[in-house]
């Protein structure tokens, strides 16, 4: 059970084990698919394969909303990440053969970024996570809540 709601739920928090477990699940099962794909060469393996990818969409997502949660960020942030990495990837296809290094370096960028940010740090406990944000509203010239 922990492993789908690992893969499937948006909500919570994870720690860098249970992030780098379930990128490598995911990583492991893309690696069958194209590997499968590549023992059928043709237009319906290569469709396949984009399929695999823009499904593992979505498990990546999961991770790295409850990974970016965990490191004191909005879970968006970690989607973002995620979608940036993935569909520049997809929409090499569609795009002129001149806008490939652009899409390569936009998912390499956000790569790294993920990489540092989710992969990397360590998380923010629940305490030092609401001090911070107790900080950066008692600060001079907050947005304060109306009354």
């Amino acid at each position: 059970m922990f492993l789908f709601h690992l893969l499937t739920r948006f909500d919570g928090r994870i720690g860098l084990r249970a992030f780098w477990l379930g990128n490598g699940l995911i990583a492991l099962a893309l690696l069958g698919v194209e590997w499968a794909a590549s023992r059928n060469p043709g237009l319906a393996a290569e469709r396949a394969a984009a399929f695999a990818q823009a499904f593992a969409l979505f498990p990546w997502a999961a991770l790295a909303a409850k990974r970016a949660a965990d490191r004191g960020g909005a879970p968006l942030f970690g989607i973002l990440l995620v979608c940036a990495i993935v569909l520049p990837g997809q929409l090499v296809a569609l795009m002129p053969v001149a806008w490939t290094p652009s899409l390569r370096t936009i998912s390499l960028i956000a790569w790294l970024a993920a990489l540092v940010d989710l992969g990397l740090l360590p998380g923010v406990s629940e305490a030092s996570g609401a001090r911070q944000r107790a900080e950066i509203a008692a600060a001079p010239g907050a947005a304060r809540p109306a009354a």
